[in-house]
């Protein structure tokens, strides 16, 4: 067995079932999202580590993929810029137009495409060889994404509306609903302003938090069972390997998607007339 309990089987080559050794002790946990830095002090919190490596690469591909196919655009677009035209286009018409408008929506393209993009990238880092982790399972990364979001609806809604609009606007000011409207407004107020930047930024967390665990959980356990017996079992674990990996795939899609379409669904709430 390892003689780091922090280091997870997947580095304890010798370790199989029934050879003695527990699978409980190095099983994956909080320490498979821990990574020692790269450079730098961690006691200082100045260093530099695997995630922000990857979040770094990320966005170089990004910013590399866009800039050479669009640097020299052609009518009749190359395979590389009618990809990029396809996705520009698509949450550019599916999820702005279809959620804020055309008209309001346009200026605001340019930031959901690039948040669409690298948050897909950075879950798409779970599957990618020697990589093999989501940079969002880490939360400071949703939890700075959502707060970009926050502040840009905020001010938004008190750009469009001013502090009265902006006061009625989180918190659901409607004075028929009577001797009910101090308790709505509360909780509108702590609803919008408190629970709705947080459940934006742990949705995502969460669901490549997660997704990583289980691909960890059943890849580790392939190779922990592949002993005696245990290598039938070990069989059914490879397989929950490749349908768990197919199934991230989608959910970093769809996480990604769904990020975007809240954050325009923000953008659309703050620009719209209170009534």
């Amino acid at each position: 067995m390892s003689a780091d309990p922090t280091q997870t089987l997947a580095f304890d080559t010798s370790c199989h079932l029934f050879d003695g050794c527990g699978f409980d002790t190095v099983a994956p946990g909080l320490h498979s999202f821990l990574f020692k830095p790269l450079f730098g002090d961690a006691d200082s919190n100045l260093y530099f580590n695997k995630t922000m490596l990857l979040a770094l690469l990320g966005s170089i591909i990004i910013v590399g993929f866009f800039w050479a196919a669009f640097a020299r655009p052609k009518v009749v677009p190359g395979k590389l810029q009618m990809v990029a035209e396809a996705g520009y286009d698509f949450i550019r018409r599916g999820v702005v137009y279809e959620t804020i408008g055309k008209k309001e929506g346009e200026k605001y393209v340019p930031l959901i495409v690039s948040l669409f993009f690298f948050i897909w990238v950075m879950n798409l880092w779970s599957i990618i060889p020697l990589a093999q982790f989501p940079v969002t399972s880490i939360i400071a990364y949703p939890a700075g994404l959502a707060a970009l979001v926050y502040i840009l609806w905020v001010s938004l809604t008190f750009k469009r509306h001013g502090f009265v609009g902006a006061f009625k606007n989180f918190s659901g000011y409607d004075k028929s609903l009577g001797a009910v409207l101090p308790m709505v407004m509360t909780l509108e107020l702590l609803s919008n302003l408190i629970v709705r930047p947080f459940t934006h930024a742990v949705r995502l967390f969460a669901n490549m938090f997660a997704g990583h665990t289980l691909l960890l959980l059943f890849t580790i356990a392939s190779w922990y069972m592949l002993n005696g017996i245990g290598i039938a079992y070990s069989g059914v674990s490879f397989v929950m390997v490749i349908v768990m990996t197919a199934f991230e795939l989608f959910i970093q899609a769809v996480q990604a998607y769904v990020f975007v379409l809240l954050t325009c669904t923000f953008i659309q709430g703050a620009l719209a007339e209170h009534h």
